[in-house]
Order: structure tokens, then sequence, then C-alpha cells
């Protein structure tokens, strides 16, 4: 097994920091590791990693800044289809692994890696997601995951880590924390039943603003571009700002209760200001620049373009030719959208937009019509409901 190049999908954390020393010192693996950064890590955070992975004997470790491909490559999809699972969730967890996969995997074939590995335990999603790219992108190579494999509990990777004269923090936190761009997920007692809530004090962000104030989000083409009048570079940025503006509120707590791949149900706590903001905005101004049809056919595509990406089937070409239609689908969604942001919640107030199809020109609901008059509405109504009228008039017949 020595000199055997394995790439190591690695956080810091107790399972990956497991997996380097025991497949180096135990199975002579030559360790090269990588932590691939959608959103969640700091500048400083990244160097304790990167001098931690060293520590334990890595022959080389790598930091890719997938920010801003996540959001061009995930992010951006799930905005256009107002993606949410189980009508909740803003898949904030699922989707960055796919990215963090993807890194992993295309790492393993530039370094012509003989093996590629990965901390999931055997009770999850990610470890079918992780697996399911990896077969895909880099077929033959071998994938191990020692804490699935050899069923580790907590305990047994301390014990053997402290055997290894390995220096960390073991404390286990209250509560498991996952940040990224699209949001941050949050682990603890109380998502472990069906019932419970998790406390003030569990919550990443913490309330710190009264009141109510108003923001106004610029679209263009369906991207969020600027914020209250400030533009930025990038969408990426946008979506940062916004957050530090309605985090304070504490915005967007919930619990997202769904089915795993591996067919259990579970809860999983979460908090996503920015994106949650940022998805129901976005549909509001479509609601007003997009037809009927438009709208019913991306909620449709968008339900299973969802769901299928939370199940690991980015690369599946269906989601490509969906994407095709989210992208025609935006051509219009460009205009301002006021919010109102208060402690806990926050409301849409309206939009404006040159593409509004609400325009005043063309009538008021409830009130004035002057694209027709009621006699073609009368020919309309018997027009369009004939076939139905014809149905019920062959059932009459038929009952007497």
């Amino acid at each position: 097994m020595a000199n055997k190049k394995i790439v190591l999908g690695f956080s810091g954390g107790l399972d990956t920091t497991y997996c380097a020393k025991y497949l180096s010192d135990e199975k002579g693996y030559e360790i090269h590791s990588v932590i691939v950064n959608t959103g969640g890590f700091s500048e400083e955070e990244l160097k304790k990693i990167e001098a931690h992975a060293y520590k334990l004997g890595v022959k080389s470790h790598t930091t890719v800044d997938a920010v801003k491909g996540y959001y061009e490559r995930i992010i951006k999809f799930l905005v256009f289809g107002n993606c949410l699972k189980n009508n909740t969730y803003p898949l904030s967890v699922s989707a960055e692994r796919l990215s963090q996969a993807l890194h992993i995997a295309e790492h393993a074939k530039k370094l012509n890696a003989d093996a590629v590995a990965h901390g999931s335990t055997g009770a999850g999603n990610d470890q079918v997601r992780f697996d399911m790219i990896f077969h895909i992108m880099i077929p033959g190579v071998e994938i191990i995951t020692p804490i699935r494999d050899m069923k580790l509990s907590r305990e047994e990777e301390i014990s053997y880590l402290k055997s290894k004269g390995v220096e960390m923090n073991f404390e286990k936190a209250a509560y498991s924390i996952n940040k990224g761009l699209w949001g941050t997920s949050i682990g603890g007692k109380e998502t472990l039943n069906s019932k419970g809530m998790l406390p003030e004090e569990a919550w990443p962000t913490q309330v710190t603003k009264n009141g109510s104030e108003e923001v106004k989000l610029h679209f263009e083409k369906g991207e969020l571009k600027a914020v209250n009048d400030q533009q930025f570079d990038h969408p990426v940025d946008a979506i940062n700002h916004l957050q530090t503006i309605a985090g304070a509120y504490g915005i967007a707590r919930d619990i997202h209760v769904g089915d795993t791949i591996i067919g259990i149900k579970g809860r999983v706590g979460f908090e996503a200001a920015a994106p949650m903001v940022i998805l129901k905005a976005h549909h509001a101004l479509e609601k007003h620049v997009l037809t009927k049809w438009q709208l019913q056919w991306k909620d449709t595509l968008a339900q299973f373009y969802g769901n299928w990406m939370h199940e690991g089937q980015i690369l599946d070409p269906v989601m490509r030719d969906i994407e095709a239609y989210f992208i025609s689908s935006q051509q219009n969604v460009t205009g301002d959208v006021f919010v109102q942001l208060m402690p806990y919640r926050f409301q849409v107030i309206g939009i404006d937009s040159k593409y509004d199809l609400m325009s005043s020109k063309f009538g008021k609901y409830g009130e004035m019509n002057t694209g027709f008059t009621g006699d073609d509405v009368r020919g309309f109504s018997k027009i369009f409901g004939n076939q139905t009228s014809i149905w019920t008039s062959v059932q009459a017949e038929n009952e007497k």
C-alpha cells in the first residue's frame, strides 16, 4: 500500500481527522487532503485547518475557493426555480455537498490518485452524494470510508487519535453546525425526535435588531444584483450583504422534516435569512412578469429539480435540460422588489418592473377592463366551457 495516493475530503473535524491519521499510519497511504469552501469558512479558519492537516502528516493540502462556482453551477438555478425541499428547506447543505464532491473528484483526477476518501457515516445522505459523484466522475478509483466501513463510534475515534498524540478539541458541541453561502444547518437533541424546537442560544445568528426596515432588492434576469441601490460585482456579494442585514432579525429559522435518500425521515434546524428573502422576493417578481403557463411549468419542473438535486443527481443530463428552461424563463425577470424585515419574519410589499404584466393600461382587476367588452366575455365563457357542457349533457341523457 506504501506510496499509493489518496485524496481525502477534509474539514478538520473529528471524522476527517481520524481518516487522515488512520489511512496514513495504518494503511500507508500518501494523503492529499482538500477542503472545498462553499462559503462557510473564514480565512483564519482555513489557515488553521491547513496547519492541522500538515500536523497529521498529509503530503499536501489544498484549499479550493468554490463559492462563486457554487453559485454559478447550483444556487443560481435554485433561485430561478424558487426551490424549497418540502416547501420549507432551501437545500442549504445538500446543495453544497454536491459542489464539494465535484471538486474533490476533480482534485483526485488532477493528482491521478489511486483512491478517494470521505468521512461520512452510514446514517445519512452525504455518503450517497459523495459516492455517486465519485463513481460517475472517477470510475475505477477506490472509495474508502473508514467511519462508515468500521462503524466507528465517536468515542472510538477519540481514543485512537489520543493514542496517536493528536491534539484537537475533542469536546462535542451541544449542536452540530454547518454553515455555507446558502444557509446554515443546526442539529441537536431537539431535532432527534418528532417534536422539539431549538432554543434561542442554539441559533448561530442571534437577534440583534428590533423594529422593522424596508430593503429593496434589484434583480436582473433573475439574479440579485443590488441591495438598497448598492450594486455588487457578483450575486455572491449581494447574498452575503443581504445576510448581514436580514440575519440580525432572526429571519428564516425553521425545522426541516424530510425523506432521506436511504429511506428514513429526519429533522434538522436551519437558518437562511438571505436565501429565503431572495427566493420569496424573486418569486413575487416572477408572478408579475411571467405568464400563467410559464409559472405553471416552472413550478412543475422546479419541484423535480430541487428534489433531484437534494438526492445528489446534479450530473443527470435532465438537469441541464431543466436549467435551459429556467434560463429562458428569466429573460424578463428584472426589476425591484420591496421587502419589509421584522424580528423573526418578513413580508414582500411589492415590485416595480418595466415588464410588469399588471400594468393599469390593460385594466384594473375587479374594477375596469380596457381590453375587451362584456359581450366578448359572454361569448368567450360559452366557448371556454363548451366541452364540459357537452360532457354534462351526455351524462344527463345516459342517466335518464
